[in-house]
C-alpha cells in the first residue's frame, strides 16, 4: 500500500511558561502561542478510521504542554526538545516544523511578539 502523506496542524496552542533570560520572565512567566505542524503517513489511519493509527493531536498537544513548561533561557532549546520527542516518539511523523511565539516581550520598545521557528526531518 501507498504512502498517503499529509499534515497533521495545531495552530495558537496559547500557555503560560516560563522561558527567558531575565529573573523577571523566568519568575512571572510569560504567554506563548505555538503551532505545530507535523507531516506524515496518513494512510493507515484514513485506511481504518482508527485512531490508534493516527498521529494523534492530542499526544502531539501534550508533548507541546509538558516540554513548555520545563523553564529554559531559550526558545530554540524548547523547540528542540519538543521537535526530538515528537520525532523519537511517533515513528509515523517523518517531518515536523514549530512555531514558538512570546507575546509581547519584555523590551525597551514595542514589540508584538518574539518569534522561534525550527523543522525536524527524520533521518
Amino acid at each position: 500500500m501507498k504512502q498517503l502523506n499529509g499534515w497533521i496542524k495545531l495552530e495558537g496552542i496559547t500557555l503560560k511558561a516560563n522561558h527567558g533570560v531575565s529573573e523577571h520572565e523566568r519568575k512571572n512567566g510569560s504567554t506563548f502561542s505555538v503551532d505545530l505542524k507535523v507531516k506524515g503517513d496518513l494512510q493507515p489511519a484514513a485506511a481504518s478510521d482508527d485512531i490508534h493509527k493516527a498521529i494523534n493531536y492530542e499526544t502531539l498537544a501534550s508533548v507541546v504542554n509538558e516540554e513548555m513548561q520545563i523553564p529554559s533561557n531559550l526558545l530554540e532549546h524548547v523547540a528542540n526538545r519538543i521537535l526530538t520527542r515528537i520525532i523519537h516518539e511517533m515513528p509515523q511523523v517523518l517531518k515536523v516544523k514549530i512555531r514558538i511565539a512570546k507575546i509581547t516581550p519584555a523590551l525597551d520598545i514595542s514589540c508584538r511578539a518574539s518569534v522561534v521557528k525550527m523543522k525536524l526531518k527524520r533521518s
